[in-house]
């Protein structure tokens, strides 16, 4: 699919990775909504890529709904969603501080996994009845796991269950939207320079880039978005996971 001309959904777009990709769906000339609870970077973001910036808590049905209804009504129905917003908690399942709290553990799921699902559904109920383009296609979907999904660490139990079940949905979501013509794909980045690890001191920062066998260093969001921007491209892309993480392969800590 051609980007251009298209309404796109960037989920937690006014930062990091999400933020990248929606900068790289407007270049391409891309309607662009960002989906975000922190508006004020949302809407810089917005402003400056010529988009729109909506408040939406991803795990929530109704504000869910409201959201996609604002973009149908301002932007017209997304046949493009990239699903980056989530949080991530790290924490043993027991310690020498006591036991994992349940409402953490639901927590990280509700945002990355159900939150994730919240999106795909929404927009595929609208996509679907769109007329098709080239090759029948009506719509694009692209996920955020983690390589935590396969190679999670200690602490990582609740963020690892969520990026694995985006990992899971992957393919019976693609099979279940596949004769609506949308389809539905999930990158699973490695050490990514986020604005949480921008934080860290350069030494730190050079220290977890040495961990990935080539290149030796944290990938930039950039490079995360021109993926997304490659599956958009890319009709044969369905089903499947792409880890994008330079071939590491994540110690237990």
């Amino acid at each position: 699919m051609n980007p251009s001309g298209q309404v796109a959904i960037v989920t937690g777009g006014g930062s990091g990775l999400g933020e990248a990709t929606a900068r790289a769906l407007a270049a391409r000339g891309a309607r662009v909504a960002i989906f975000d609870v922190g508006m004020a970077r949302a809407e810089k973001v917005a402003a400056e890529i010529g988009g729109i910036a909506v408040k939406c808590d991803v795990s929530s049905a109704e504000n869910g709904e409201a959201a996609f209804a604002e973009v149908a009504e301002k932007l017209g129905v997304a046949r493009i969603l990239v699903n980056c917003a989530g949080i991530g908690i790290a924490m043993k399942t027991v310690s020498k501080d006591g036991v994992h709290p349940l409402d953490i553990y639901r927590k990280v799921i509700e945002v990355n996994l159900i939150g994730t699902f919240n999106m795909i559904r929404l927009m595929a109920d609208r996509a679907q009845h769109l007329e098709p383009l080239e090759g029948g296609e009506r719509g694009v979907i692209i996920n955020t796991a983690s390589v935590a999904a396969y190679d999670g660490q200690i602490g990582q139990a609740a963020y690892s269950s969520s990026k694995g079940g985006i990992v899971g949905m992957t393919l019976p979501v693609a099979r279940d939207l596949a004769r609506s013509g949308i389809r539905v794909m999930t990158i699973a980045p490695g050490i990514f320079m986020t604005p949480m690890l921008a934080g860290l001191p350069q030494e730190a920062q050079a220290s977890l880039g040495l961990q990935v066998p080539f290149p030796p260093r944290l990938g930039q969001p950039s490079e995360y978005a021109a993926l997304a921007c490659h599956i958009v491209d890319n009709q044969m892309l369905n089903g499947e996971v792409i880890r994008l993480d330079g071939a590491i392969r994540m110690a237990p800590k």
